[in-house]
């Protein structure tokens, strides 16, 4: 059973206990452009006390440069370097762990943001926010031309996902020899500041269909992405600890890499996801209601 935090000692030997500090970002810190309340002073304690920082995230529409734009906008202090997404990591797997040759190329299903991140790592690519690939005319295969030196399909979350861009992921998956399927991350869903909204997983799922094949994937709950924060930060994981909203992604990625978790619910998860019989065999070591309670520690 996690234990549920609800006193001032407790959230003070929370505190005491962990160095390192990994956050999700939507459904912990924000929901959209909204943040949850008490979130910027729990990080300002942390900061204070010389707890190191990082943000985790699964979300692929943003660079790490362009989420350290919002960071700046909802008034969250974050540096470049403490900033971790899926797609940064992506661009990184390519690069270091595939070893892509610069004469390859990867065909992107998604936003700006892995076009970003895969533009700093020098890998090339085609697909994405290209307009020729945006587009709602209908498919033909008898007007494609297949391009030889695509070697991996990428595909995260994208919010212009069409025919077309499927269509051209699964021929090049199926007829390019030792075409990679990659994706940023699985998540079934996002947090929105309005609700629930399909998410990256939904994006590969006709893929994964189709081919009757499973992706690599990048992101949380992957080790990848915890590869990827150990190859530029050093850190002790027995203190560390992983906060997050969802079991399956934040908190089981916590568990693979021997992390301390946090759950909060102010995001996917509910209270009768982890109590009850019907309760997630995924269990965190502590539960609060949200991020804003540590600020018990200070007196707020």
């Amino acid at each position: 059973m996690p234990a549920h935090l609800t006193t001032r000692p407790e959230y003070s030997l929370l505190i005491d206990r962990y160095d390192t500090w990994m956050f999700d970002c939507d459904g912990v810190l924000w929901h959209g452009d909204r943040l949850i309340e008490g979130a910027v002073e729990v990080l300002e304690i942390l900061r204070k006390r010389g707890k190191r920082i990082l943000f985790v995230t699964n979300n692929a529409s943003k660079s790490r440069k362009s989420y350290k734009a919002k960071f700046d906008a909802l008034g969250v202090q974050a540096s470049v370097e403490e900033i971790y997404g899926s797609a940064y990591a992506s661009a990184v797997y390519i690069s270091s762990v595939m070893k892509l040759p610069k004469d390859k190329k990867v065909y992107v299903i998604g936003m700006a943001g892995i076009e970003e991140e895969l533009r700093e790592e020098g890998v090339s690519f085609i697909g994405g926010t290209d307009p020729a690939d945006c587009t709602l005319e209908p498919f033909s295969l008898s007007s494609f031309s297949l391009d030889p030196d695509v070697q991996a399909v990428l595909c995260g979350l994208d919010l212009s996902v069409n025919y077309t861009k499927l269509s051209k992921a699964f021929q090049y998956l199926t007829r390019n020899p030792g075409c990679q399927f990659l994706v940023t991350n699985e998540d079934s869903t996002f947090p929105s500041a309005d609700g629930l909204l399909p998410g990256a997983g939904a994006i590969s799922a006709p893929l994964r269909y189709a081919l009757e094949k499973d992706p690599i994937s990048i992101g949380k709950p992957a080790k990848t992405m915890l590869d990827c924060i150990q190859a530029k930060v050093k850190f002790d994981p027995e203190r560390t600890i992983m906060i997050g909203d969802r079991l399956n992604t934040d908190i089981l990625f916590g568990q693979a890499g021997g992390l301390a978790t946090l759950l909060v619910l102010t995001g996917i998860t509910s209270k009768q996801d982890i109590t009850g019989p019907n309760a997630s065999p995924i269990v965190p070591d502590y539960v609060t209601h949200s991020i804003g309670d540590l600020r018990v520690v200070d007196g707020q």
